[in-house]
């Protein structure tokens, strides 16, 4: 029984990855292309690899980034642009976005203030402005029985006193909020002939290069 929750909770471990409109970002992209014209996205008319649609309320062009074959990134590019102040509106808002969306980790305040200069500190100062919030990690009664197997071996499942119930949950909902630091979702303001745009990045880390191929 042990050796069958280790396999379920590595099995699992793999499987949880970074998804986009609930499409894993993994496999080849061939594959990833078929899921997302599934979703309503269609092929772009100046690249044949990128595909257009809407996303969020915004038109969109999507570019699916590969690994070593393997889908590792799906880069979601606003096409209508802002000016500044839109822009930091935009921004703003899918913080708030990320931020209520319980999907979602956040790890601190990533607005940007509403007295910014941020056409000031992109020229002058290079300054970035980047938001990043983790994916929960999935959940299930699998994954939970194969942790405390492995960790609290001793433990008696059917006969837990609160105190052991509380030390577990406390210790697995650290593991799981550190087991998902490879589901990240980036995006960041991109600035272009005085025009700025919003790009998010949907990444899944365990296939991006790691530098085994140095």
């Amino acid at each position: 029984m042990t050796a069958f929750m280790l396999f379920c909770l590595v099995s699992y471990a793999q499987n949880d990855v970074t998804q986009f409109l609930g499409i894993p970002v993994d496999g080849s992209k061939t594959a990833m292309i078929s899921k997302l014209k599934e979703k309503g996205f269609r092929p772009s008319s100046s690249k044949t690899d990128d595909l257009v649609g809407e996303f969020n309320g915004n038109e969109v062009r999507l570019q699916i980034a590969t690994t070593n074959n393997k889908v590792s990134r799906i880069a979601v590019i606003n096409v209508n642009a802002d000016d500044e102040s839109s822009i930091k509106i935009r921004f703003n808002k899918l913080c708030q976005q990320f931020d209520n969306n319980t999907k979602y980790v956040s790890l601190s305040n990533q607005q940007i203030l509403e007295n910014e200069d941020i056409s000031y500190e992109m020229i002058v100062n290079n300054k970035r402005y980047e938001a990043a919030f983790f994916q929960r990690p999935i959940d299930n009664d699998e994954i939970l029985m194969a942790f405390v197997q492995k960790n609290y071996p001793s433990v008696n499942i059917e006969n837990m006193d609160s105190k052991t119930i509380s030390e577990i949950t406390e210790a697995y909902n650290k593991y799981r909020l550190s087991s998902c630091t490879h589901k990240i979702v980036w995006f960041t303001i991109y600035r272009e002939f005085g025009k700025y745009f919003i790009v998010m990045f949907y990444d899944n880390e365990l296939n991006r290069a790691s530098g085994s191929d140095l």
